[in-house]
């Protein structure tokens, strides 16, 4: 009942992350301590800032399953000692050995730290473009790591998955079975989620945003990630939801910040193009319902003109 109470705490108030906490977890080079969702289901929440030296990259979700036959982790993490940290938490928890680790995209944050895990002779799976994006651009995003945290990623190289998959990926563990699923595009190449259909929980990634802005990026097609979500990841219908960046929450909250926010950048970048509007001013087409989100102010302008560039030419 305990891990019943904290969603539901999690989803009555759900303003709980802050990008201005600089870590909230000091004994630790994690940002925050792992808390357990539900049973057996755990996630090192990351900080809803961008990455910085204080929050030593950690700015995305590190989570992890425990069963009685080993634990399955979802992210490599954003360097080697973030990788290190979460082990040396696993551990606390439970004597079991890590079997498989999820990158859930080929980003700096979901991959760099295989460099420890691959230390550790851990099957490392992603979705085939996540490894190839990764493989194409892990250098640029260690780099990047390094000019950022300095020492906290001096362990860190470039380590690439050792398994990679197209549609499914399922592991049985303790009589539970993870299914690693991607479901078509979304916010970056090979965004994968990972399903507990047992636990009607669903380890998210950058599928779904709730408390920070989600980033357009260059690659990212938001009428096709718009079709991703309604044809397929509403269809899983999970009760527990755990995002690529802050809290665990619900459906409706994911939905709310991610979907509609998508569905109404949309409409507004339209109305502005139907009545003739250029550019320079798409940046500043109404986002003011989205304005109390995290990373607001650095990725408002610059999603309004990702969105205008994608859709003058649909």
């Amino acid at each position: 009942m305990k891990h019943l109470a904290l969603v539901l705490g999690l989803i009555a108030c759900p303003v709980f992350a802050s990008e201005d906490i600089p870590d909230q977890y000091p004994a630790s080079v994690l940002y925050s301590k792992p808390v357990e969702v539900i049973p057996n289901v755990f996630s090192a929440i990351g900080a809803t800032a961008p990455s910085t030296y204080e929050n030593a990259g950690h700015n995305n979700n590190l989570s992890f399953i425990v069963t009685d036959e080993g634990v399955v982790v979802v992210n490599g993490g954003a360097s080697y000692e973030l990788a290190e940290a979460l082990h040396a938490e696993i551990k606390v928890i439970t004597d079991q050995p890590v079997k498989v680790v999820f990158n859930e995209n080929g980003q700096g944050h979901a991959m760099l730290g295989n460099s420890y895990w691959a230390e550790q002779g851990v099957e490392i799976v992603a979705h085939i473009d996540a490894a190839h994006e990764f493989e194409e651009n892990g250098d640029r995003s260690l780099n990047g790591a390094k000019a950022r945290v300095k020492e906290k990623a001096a362990k860190t190289t470039v380590a690439l998955p050792t398994t990679t998959f197209e549609d499914t990926y399922v592991v049985s563990l303790g009589g539970l079975d993870i299914h690693a699923l991607y479901l078509g595009p979304a916010h970056s190449p090979g965004d994968i989620v990972v399903w507990l259909p047992q636990k009607s929980l669903v380890i998210s990634g950058d599928m779904a945003f709730h408390e920070r802005m989600l980033p357009v990026f260059e690659h990212t097609m938001t009428a096709e990630w718009i079709e991703t979500w309604e044809n397929e990841f509403e269809a899983l219908n999970a009760t527990y939801v755990i995002p690529g960046h802050g809290h665990p929450t619900n459906m409706d909250q994911v939905r709310r910040y991610t979907l509609d926010y998508l569905v109404y950048l949309r409409g507004k970048v339209g109305e502005h193009l139907d009545n003739g509007g250029g550019l320079a001013e798409a940046y500043y087409v109404d986002q003011s319902p989205y304005a109390h989100l995290d990373t607001f102010e650095e990725l408002a302008t610059r999603n309004a003109g990702r969105v205008y560039e994608q859709m003058e030419f649909e």
